[in-house]
């Protein structure tokens, strides 16, 4: 008989948002030690907070949703560890206009379950930038000078593989993932030993609040150094690995969004709020 597999997946939020009525699912409130209400008490959504048990919720300002990933890999017990946003989730393939109606559902993930050890999201696609490029365009691209030392140091055997990741024009971004336990033990284990040193080498003085989330935004690119690494070296192979369409909730403000880029590609101007 095919052992049942259980799966978690944080939803990271601030705010209070729509949240999936489903077990799978788990809404977390990150960033939430440092969140107050008008009354200067703690600040209550009604959801799992991410400054209980073992956790780096204070971080949350440079690490971003990762908090939450942490707070996860941490805490909970399960045989398969997710992490989408409260405006960004992995879909099914059921049609329908509404975004509510489209998020991955147990029953769809179930048959791929013990197949697939790894789900991530389609690939985001800069066409004429490269992701190192992108990144010098919109944030500071010493973050990800320092990240490669910080790597070459601790990891060099990952060197290779960064170089090659940071030249091409797409990858899996916004830090959404589903991996088995095994896997995200060593995934998040490696991934914190980077941070938490780059954390240490990175004056944010001069950054706004926006740039200063330097960590979470470090992460996207190099968990594609991570996973590229696994599959190259047969830790992982590529049929172990299941690429799912993602829902964005909210409609994109393409104007805007095309506006930003070409700024910060042509002038210079980094992205902010």
């Amino acid at each position: 008989m095919k052992k049942h597999q259980t799966v978690r997946i944080i939803v990271n939020t601030h705010k209070k948002y729509w949240m999936p009525h489903s077990h799978m699912y788990i809404p977390m409130h990150v960033g939430a030690c440092l969140d107050k209400n008008k009354s200067g008490q703690p600040l209550e959504l009604g959801y799992q907070r991410d400054d209980e048990g073992e956790n780096i919720s204070e971080k949350n300002p440079l690490f971003c949703e990762l908090t939450g990933l942490y707070w996860a890999w941490k805490n909970l017990d399960a045989d398969y560890i997710g992490l989408c946003h409260y405006r960004r989730y992995f879909g099914g393939y059921r049609s329908s206009r509404n975004p509510m109606g489209r998020i991955l559902l147990r029953r769809e993930l179930e048959p791929m379950l013990g197949k697939y050890r790894v789900f991530v999201p389609s690939k985001r696609h800069y066409v004429i930038e490269s992701l190192y490029s992108h990144y010098q365009h919109t944030h500071y691209v010493e973050h990800l000078y320092v990240a490669r030392g910080i790597i070459s140091q601790m990891y060099p055997e990952y060197i290779e593989t960064y170089d090659r990741v940071l030249r091409r024009t797409s990858g899996h971004m916004f830090n959404m993932m589903i991996m088995d336990r095994e896997l995200l033990d060593e995934y998040c284990t490696w991934l914190f030993n980077i941070l938490f040193e780059l954390e240490k080498k990175i004056d944010t003085r001069h950054m706004s609040h926006f740039q200063g989330r330097y960590c979470g935004r470090v992460s996207e690119i190099i968990f594609n150094v991570w996973l590229d690494y696994q599959i190259e070296t047969g830790r992982i192979s590529r049929d172990e690995v299941k690429v799912l369409p993602y829902v964005y909730m909210e409609k994109t403000d393409w104007p805007k969004k095309i506006s930003r880029f070409l700024r910060a590609k042509i002038f210079h101007e980094k992205y902010e709020v």
